[in-house]
């Protein structure tokens, strides 16, 4: 939830009650009092929970909207603000206790909902705020065939702002029981508005594919030729049956006598670090996958197993929303000489989170680490670099001409060193 946009004496209800809720955490408040001069001075105090209470008794009271003032509502702002206002980390946040029952399930492979992800990406032309946007549209789900689109900001979800929501309020929000509905609103990319009002229904999360996304379906080349002497993977998230989806078609590629493997993770949005890791050791004897550093410096590193799956040559394809799990692939191939990365600079998501219990059946999701390149480069907010930069443009969308995937064929065909990353 967004907290509040009303003002009280100039000092925004949010930030105020956020200012009490950490203060009552055990920080220390700024206090102004009068001094002999009549003029303000300054001190510091331990202020007493019963304050927080005091606030949201007077404003559900007197405040001139009542609605808005409900004290449930007022205290969950509250607590929403000391992420968004205070620790300004959109990878931690507050969930509530029927939020936190859909969440569990998240990397099973299936789940309840509209079949799209989402990110916090540049929101449509128009639009201030902070949004979460619809970045990828599952084929054959609800979202498809309601007609959600890749690029939708994503404005309310019944009738709620979405203004300031994390992209884990946002999943949770949209995400419920299978036959229940729920309205979207959005805007476009052409500054138009649109509701959608979508019935959920059960997604199997398809977590890789053979088939390109951009092409019509099929894997060509720059000519239009079928490919046949390369192998294609794309791998859409990281679940829990990623790991033997993947194995299953590089034994399979090492069987067809295939010269080289082109894995996409375009839109991929990360998903279990295990699961990634290990498809990562798929194509490495020894070296270091990934890293984490925590609060106090402390470091630990995921290493590589002897006994690699295949020998094949691998072009990695990324872009602006291969995020978390996609970024840590391609990092621990390319810095282990393993694959070369071409596309765009990747999302920028290196936070290791982890979910806290609370006492009210809900949960905090908090960011504990961040992830370090075998090189040890932080990913977080820097994102991986390709060695080679090649972008799409609408045109070559419209077309089906997948120019990414036509450098990747034409690297493994005619480069005996793609294996190189510059440093």
């Amino acid at each position: 939830m967004h907290a509040s946009r009303l003002q009280v004496l100039g000092v925004s209800l949010a930030g105020l009650l956020l200012a009490v809720l950490l203060v009552a955490a055990g920080f220390l408040g700024r206090m102004v009092v009068e001094g002999p001069n009549g003029r303000p001075v300054a001190t510091t105090a331990k202020l007493d929970p019963e304050f927080i209470r005091e606030i949201i008794g007077i404003l559900s009271e007197d405040f001139v909207e009542p609605d808005r003032a409900d004290p449930l509502r007022l205290f969950d702002g509250a607590i929403r603000g000391i992420f968004s206002e205070a620790l300004k980390d959109p990878h931690s946040g507050y969930i509530s206790p029927n939020d936190y029952a859909l969440a569990r399930n998240d990397f099973s492979g299936a789940f309840s909902g509209i079949g799209a992800t989402v990110n916090q990406a540049a929101a449509a032309p128009g639009v201030s705020g902070r949004y979460v946007v619809i970045q990828r549209v599952l084929p054959s789900t609800p979202a498809e065939r309601a007609g959600l689109r890749e690029g939708d900001t994503i404005l309310t979800v019944n009738g709620e702002s979405a203004e300031g929501w994390t992209v884990q309020q946002a999943v949770l929000k949209i995400r419920g029981p299978r036959g229940t509905s729920v309205a979207l609103k959005v805007r476009r990319a052409d500054r138009s508005e649109q509701t959608f009002t979508i019935t959920r229904d059960e997604v199997l999360v398809a977590s890789v594919s053979t088939t390109p996304p951009v092409s019509g379906g099929r894997f060509l080349d720059a000519v239009g030729s079928e490919v046949t002497d390369l192998a294609y993977i794309h791998i859409l998230i990281f679940t829990s049956r990623t790991p033997k989806e993947v194995s299953d078609l590089i034994t399979a590629a090492n069987n067809a006598g295939k010269k080289g493997l082109i894995i996409d993770v375009r839109g991929n949005p990360g998903g279990l670090l295990n699961e990634t890791a290990q498809i990562a050791d798929f194509f490495l004897d020894r070296g270091t996958i990934v890293s984490q550093i925590d609060r106090e410096g402390r470091r630990q590193s995921i290493e590589a197993r002897s006994g690699r799956l295949t020998e094949l040559p691998v072009v990695i394809v990324q872009d602006k929303n291969s995020a978390s799990g996609s970024e840590v692939l391609a990092a621990a191939l390319a810095d282990n000489g393993r694959a070369t990365v071409i596309g765009t600079r990747s999302f920028g998501k290196g936070t290791v989170n982890h979910y806290r219990d609370l006492s009210n059946g809900g949960a905090i999701y908090v960011s504990i680490a961040r992830w370090l390149t075998p090189n040890g480069d932080q990913i977080e907010g820097q994102g991986i670099a390709p060695a080679v930069e090649i972008d799409m443009t609408l045109d070559d969308i419209q077309a089906g001409r997948d120019t990414q995937v036509f450098r990747a064929i034409d690297l493994l065909r005619s480069s005996a060193s793609v294996q190189q990353r510059p440093g």
